[in-house]
């Protein structure tokens, strides 16, 4: 092994073509830590806000983009057990992921469910721990209850819209345009187009008048209060990003007279303490779905490292339809 790996960072703040690969030194694993030889990365939109200026890397990550990888871990820190080394795990990570390398906690790798290729792993971690806290954590979604997932057709919704179902929720998801619409149907999930139906009313026909009981917003913006009307008594809003917009103003009578709770949070700041805890939930809860085959991560296409550009612009371009990764680990010679 050589002691540099390639990497993927924004030269500056811009579009697509300021992303570049770079030579740096493989790092060493601390305490609590591993080393993964990264065989795929997911894309991410804090990628693309970390990219444009808009979202910096917290003052301790690496000008590294990638927040979740795929690969075998080939050395460990003091303390990390020493039947981890040569295992295969999906991680998530601060910062790193477009490495041929990335360092991990240790407890913020997730085993590989059988069947899954290191593809596919690589689209889960980002979408597990935000699905898991928000959704079933913060949102305490139960079976039998009703949920719209806004951007269904995203990487996170396509998961977040299979994990509810698996749950056994009754899923509404939003898409943009007939044809999304109609490839999300065919998984058996109720798709509304956005860009053609009234959200609030379209929610309210296809529950008998009767609301959600979680919504889980990617929009944020003058859409909350279109949520919060087609909302039932006692439900959850979670934002858990703002694509429309960080401030807008809120029907509070609404809030009051339905009894409503809006939360939001965002996994990047959060303790490693409060990961680690995630994650082993997420051992408990939800990797069973996927090893079972209820739950499949859905890859809208996969790229070379080389074509990281190309990556990022399919995802900002809105065309896909699930998850985005970059293919990192070289084919042998």
């Amino acid at each position: 092994m050589t002691d540099t790996m390639r990497a993927a960072i924004a030269t500056k703040a811009g579009g697509p073509e300021v992303l570049d690969l770079i030579q740096r030194p493989i790092p060493a694993p601390a305490a609590g830590e591993v080393l993964i030889r990264t065989a795929a990365a997911g894309i991410n939109r804090p990628d693309i806000m970390q990219r444009t200026g808009a979202l910096p890397a917290p003052p301790d990550a690496s000008d590294i983009l990638g927040l979740e990888v795929s690969g075998t871990i080939t050395a460990l820190g003091a303390g990390v057990e020493a039947a981890l080394e040569n295992s295969k795990v999906m991680a998530l990570v601060k910062s790193g992921g477009y490495g041929e390398y990335v360092i991990a906690k240790a407890d913020h790798c997730l085993p590989i469910p059988d069947g899954l290729s290191m593809t596919e792993a690589a689209a889960l971690p980002e979408g597990l721990f935000t699905i898991w806290h928000n959704l079933f954590d913060r949102g305490a979604l139960k079976p039998g209850e009703r949920v719209l997932i806004q951007g269904g057709a995203s990487g996170i919704g396509t998961l977040a819209a299979q994990l509810a179902a698996a749950w056994g929720a009754k899923v509404f998801v939003t898409a943009g345009g007939p044809e999304k619409c109609a490839k999300l149907s065919q998984s058996g999930i109720e798709a509304i187009d956005y860009r053609s139906a009234d959200i609030t009313e379209e929610t309210l026909r296809l529950t008998d008048g009767q609301g959600v009981d979680v919504v889980l917003d990617i929009l944020g913006g003058d859409s909350i209060n279109k949520h919060l009307a087609c909302m039932a008594q006692g439900g959850r809003h979670i934002g858990i990003a703002f694509m429309t917009g960080m401030i807008a103003p809120v029907d509070l009578g609404l809030v009051m007279r339905k009894g409503l709770w809006l939360s939001s949070s965002t996994l990047r700041p959060k303790s490693d303490a409060e990961k680690a805890s995630i994650a082993q939930s997420l051992r408990t809860n939800l990797l069973p779905l996927i090893a079972s085959d209820k739950v499949r991560p859905v890859i809208s296409q996969s790229f070379p490292l080389e074509e990281v550009a190309q990556a990022h612009a399919l995802l900002e371009s809105g065309k896909n339809i699930g998850k985005i990764v970059l293919e990192i680990e070289r084919a042998p010679q």
